[in-house]
């Protein structure tokens, strides 16, 4: 395990490329590689997690190669067909992977073979039951751990499957994912409704790729439905992967939250399912202005550019949170920086990520001098003044850039302690770190 100590700078400045999304990298290396044709798929993120993806489609027979150069990584998919991966012979480790292991039990599901979907400790305590009973309903044979709770899924495939119309009771955009894969190899029509708002990476990405889905979302809220007809064989399609913008949250509130920053990324994914932080930052008094609005490969993205502010407590819940379950550790560090208290609630599902992330994001700002009351569903942060302290990773990639960022805003030093796992979703992220921090002026 290794440690990274950080002295909060006078000043932050910098412009600079971001890694491509997490989210679009798996889906765009998945999708192709069942696809018809061939694709290019250019800054693909070379995380640990979408490598894992890649690993697992490379042991169930797709042609993947990955190029990396200096600033750049390019992967290349020979599409198989819906109908053409075969059984792997030995068990499929998603490692810390939650995307790859919910998408691909969506996928094995509908394959004529066995497969076994296992990962690290941490991904073995997350609820898979969320995936295991509709993919039951639609007539795969899935065992797993803890009266089929828990991973590994030992999954027999049936194909075709059963078209099911079901209402999702979480919006994930993994358990939808997996059942729209899933429905690739149903016969007939599935429905999928209820909580159908979640970031819908996957639906661009499939229409893109010419597999018809109907769509329809009640405004301002993440209930709809979506319909998808089985058997429709997706066509290989090539892209650049936009900017993540989970990336992109950790400098937000860095820029925003700092005395003296100003710092602009370019490229960022501004998805409308993605958009909650730059919503919550702008509402809470960040400087933040988007640049050069265009299209990439069906989604949105601009350049962003963020500068100190006088930041104010709020209120975040509601259909709001599925915009960015994923960066709500990070607002809680806008959060302690604000006058007055910020309220996140609905947010149960932070709970399930690779830790309880309520309780690492309490915990260490606890530590920072921050007071914070827990809520089974959220938490309540009164802004106040950090001090540094040492922060346990906890194994949790986001947990360890969170208090990084923290650590630049905080009075005297802070030690990051499993500084490594930052490899899992942003390799460069510590380079990056000292970049804008080791800046003259």
């Amino acid at each position: 395990m290794t440690s990274q100590t950080i002295n909060p700078p006078s000043r932050l400045a910098g412009a600079f490329d971001l890694p491509g999304d997490k989210s679009i990298s798996h889906r765009a290396a998945i999708f192709n590689a069942i696809a018809e044709g061939s694709a290019t798929i250019d800054n693909f993120l070379t995380g640990a997690d979408c490598l894992a993806t890649v690993h697992l489609l490379q042991a169930l027979g797709a042609d993947i190669a990955l190029e990396q150069g200096e600033g750049m990584a390019r992967l290349t998919v020979q599409g198989v067909g819906l109908y053409g991966l075969t059984e792997p012979t030995d068990m499929l480790d998603a490692t810390n992977s939650g995307t790859t292991m919910r998408l691909l039990a969506g996928l094995m599901a509908g394959q004529s073979f066995f497969s076994v979907l296992t990962g690290d400790a941490s991904l073995r305590r997350r609820p898979m039951a969320r995936v295991v009973e509709p993919l039951a309903l639609m007539g795969a044979r899935i065992m797993a751990r803890g009266n089929g709770q828990f991973a590994p899924l030992a999954i027999r495939g049936s194909r075709p499957l059963h078209a099911i119309n079901y209402a999702l009771p979480v919006a994930s955009a993994q358990v939808k994912s997996a059942l729209i894969l899933a429905a690739l190899y149903a016969r007939g029509s599935t429905l999928l409704r209820g909580k159908v708002g979640s970031r819908d990476h996957t639906e661009r990405m499939l229409r893109a790729m010419g597999v018809p889905l109907d769509i329809a979302i009640e405004p301002g809220s993440d209930e709809g439905l979506i319909s998808i007809v089985g058997g429709v064989q997706p066509k290989a399609r090539s892209l650049a992967v936009p900017g993540d913008i989970s990336t992109a949250a950790f400098w937000m509130v860095a820029g925003v939250a700092h005395p003296n920053a100003e710092l602009t990324l370019h490229g960022v994914g501004i998805n409308p399912t993605r958009r909650g932080i730059i919503e919550a930052l702008q509402e809470m008094g960040g400087n933040i202005v988007l640049r050069k609005r265009r299209e990439q490969a069906g989604e949105p993205i601009a350049d962003i550019t963020v500068r100190s502010s006088g930041l104010r407590g709020i209120e975040v819940g509601g259909a709001m949170i599925p915009t960015m379950i994923d960066e709500l550790p990070i607002l809680a560090i806008a959060a302690a920086c604000a006058e007055g208290r910020t309220i996140i609630r609905d947010a149960a599902e932070m709970r399930a990520k690779e830790t309880d992330r309520i309780a690492t994001v309490a915990d260490g700002l606890s530590r920072m001098g921050i007071a914070v009351e827990q809520r089974p569903d959220g938490m309540i942060i009164t802004g106040g003044k950090m001090h540094g302290a040492t922060i346990d990773s906890h194994d949790d990639h986001r947990i360890a850039m969170t208090f990084a960022i923290a650590a630049l805003l905080a009075s005297g030093p802070t030690t990051i302690q499993g500084a490594e796992v930052v490899s899992v979703s942003y390799p460069a992220f510590w380079a990056e770190l000292n970049k804008v921090m080791n800046v003259e002026g």
